[in-house]
């Protein structure tokens, strides 16, 4: 995967997404927000990128790092703009967006404007990150809503980090809304249903289910 970004750092004016998260295990919601970030703010790829070792307590079960990474990689091996990164899972330490965000921008240095894609409910707590200012210089983020989510909430945070950390108000672009369909579909419900033994096909791609099964995942 590291081949492919330094491939990438030939060209200029990328711009690149960046999917972060457990993906413990990744779902066909991941997937429709990757897609739609791809095609509605015109990114060349997006990176996803498993923690190794999440720096905040996960509920549930955590399948091993290595075991969401490939899953991952089944997950997005048909679509030619998703990769998959090492870059945390290979760390075997505790590893924070911030550090990341680092890693990704000495490498594509001035050739690319990365942007972090997350939930709604999770950029809400950003504030809360390691070296938040220092995260806002080196991308800008995409808050994927469901329809019908209200986004006053993140149009205060917006307006608050410019205020707080002395951001021009030209620079409100530094989150943007994204609305993506309707997708009633978490991990942790999945991770749920494998334990009473319930249905999960059409919640996540097929070869991501078949080897959580045949590997006994989350039971």
């Amino acid at each position: 995967m590291e081949e492919k970004i330094l491939e990438l750092c030939k060209k200029k004016d990328l711009k690149i997404g960046i999917m972060g998260g457990t993906f413990n295990p990744i779902h066909y919601g991941h997937l429709v927000t990757a897609e739609e970030a791809l095609i509605q703010f015109n990114l060349d790829k997006v990176i996803f990128i498993p923690t190794g070792i999440p720096p905040h307590k996960t509920k549930g079960i955590l399948a091993s790092a290595e075991d969401r990474y490939l899953m991952t990689v089944i997950a997005t091996a048909s679509n030619q703009d998703f990769f998959v990164s090492r870059i945390e899972i290979d760390k075997k330490k505790t590893c924070y967006t911030i550090d990341t965000l680092r890693y990704l921008k000495s490498i594509f240095l001035d050739k690319a404007t990365l942007y972090f894609i997350t939930g709604a409910d999770a950029i809400l707590e950003i504030l809360t990150w390691k070296d938040t200012e220092e995260i806002l210089k080196l991308c800008k983020f995409i808050a994927a809503t469901r329809p019908g989510y209200d986004a006053a909430k993140i149009k205060d945070l917006t307006t608050k980090i410019t205020k707080d950390f002395g951001l021009s108000q030209d620079k409100k672009d530094h989150i943007y809304i994204m609305e993506i369909p309707a997708l009633a579909i978490s991990s942790t419900d999945i991770r749920k249903r494998i334990r009473e033994n319930k249905p999960i096909k059409y919640l996540l791609p097929e070869g991501v289910c078949n080897y959580l099964l045949k590997h006994n995942l989350y039971k």
